[in-house]
């Protein structure tokens, strides 16, 4: 997948953060970080039968909103 464009960061970290809000992972996948992107939704799939899914949830939202790349 074709990370998302860093021209303007804020709206990459606004994209990232509501594709994680619909889906846990999908910020981080949208970001190109396939690894973290499987963890968030593993983890969010297993806790939410222990309806602790949504603090996974939440920080799957923060963490791609708030994700710096390196440069």
């Amino acid at each position: 997948m074709i990370p998302l464009p860093l021209r303007r960061p804020v709206v990459a970290a606004l994209i990232a953060a509501a594709g994680s809000f619909f889906v846990p992972g999908l910020g981080q996948l949208l970001q190109g970080r396939l690894l973290m992107a499987i963890t968030h939704f593993v983890l969010a799939a297993v806790l939410w039968f222990v309806l602790m899914g949504w603090a996974i949830h939440l920080w799957s939202v923060l963490d791609a909103a708030m994700w710096k790349p390196k440069t």
